[in-house]
């Protein structure tokens, strides 16, 4: 009786996974995993499956399976980065995602934007959630106080006596901190809205705001660190067009610098922005 070879089942697998068939690849890929345990590639084509079935559990086991085979495996990061996006957990997807892109880089591996644009995702969706606990500690807080608020006109009322006077005074008194505290509050609230870093004020390469911006010929603006390490690590080209860049020819955008120095003058918190 014939038996397929692990590489047969995969390549069986690769099949039935671009016709859709993605359960009947698992089942491939976990027959070629059975009979060669230690290939990086039958994990990582299983979680891919995995992905497309929003499977995300079982994803993150594949690819953490890989990686302990592996692990400068691109597509065992990016795919756990993917998996632990999915399931909230920002701070253990950014730094898998940031693993797969310099690995990326430093092979030379062409993956286009896809590992750089969930990497921003990542990072924008763990400052929203940073911003939402934010904002829901804030409305804590004003309850808090408005509750002490309504104490203290409460004693004010029972030390009155009941005077009309002096209730229309603790009542006045009372409606004025009321509508202070709201109204600070209600400022906060709306500094916190545009509490949001611009893409074009963060490098290509860090995906953080850039300190010292430069441009090269074709109009790309990067951090000069950042594309400095790229050509003296990767090579003298740029990583964005692919076409020929050397340090020299990088020129300061002096114009991108003071609209960045402008930016953080007014917004001090960035300071907390990853």
């Amino acid at each position: 009786m014939f038996t397929m070879s692990s590489f047969d089942l995969k390549e069986q697998g690769n099949r039935l996974f671009t016709s859709g068939q993605y359960e009947e690849a698992i089942a491939c890929y976990s027959k070629a995993i059975i009979r060669s345990p230690n290939v990086t590639t039958f994990f990582t084509n299983r979680a891919l499956c995995y992905c497309r079935l929003q499977r995300w559990d079982d994803v993150i086991s594949d690819c953490r399976l890989a990686l302990e085979l592996d692990n400068g495996s691109v597509k065992a990061h990016f795919f756990l980065g993917q998996a632990l996006l999915e399931q909230e957990m920002y701070d253990e997807a950014i730094a898998a995602l940031k693993r797969a892109y310099d690995i990326s880089r430093d092979k030379r591996m062409n993956f286009g934007d896809d590992i750089a644009s969930l990497l921003r995702i990542a990072r924008k969706k763990r400052w929203d959630t940073l911003e939402e606990k934010r904002k829901s500690e804030e409305n804590r807080i004003q309850l808090y106080l408005s509750r002490l608020m309504e104490e203290d006109r409460d004693r004010q009322m029972q030390a009155s006596g009941k005077d009309k006077e002096d209730v229309a005074r603790i009542e006045e008194e009372h409606a004025r901190n009321v509508a202070a505290l709201h109204n600070l509050f209600a400022q906060a609230d709306e500094k916190r809205q545009k509490r949001e870093v611009p893409d074009y004020l963060c490098g290509k390469i860090s995906f953080e705001i850039m300190k010292d911006p430069c441009v090269t010929p074709s109009g790309i603006t990067y951090e000069r660190k950042d594309i400095e390490e790229h050509l003296n690590r990767v090579g003298h080209f740029d990583p964005v067009t692919r076409t020929k860049l050397t340090q020299d020819m990088l020129i300061p955008n002096l114009s991108m610098k003071e609209v960045i120095d402008h930016f953080l003058s007014k917004n001090g918190w960035v300071e907390d922005y990853c």
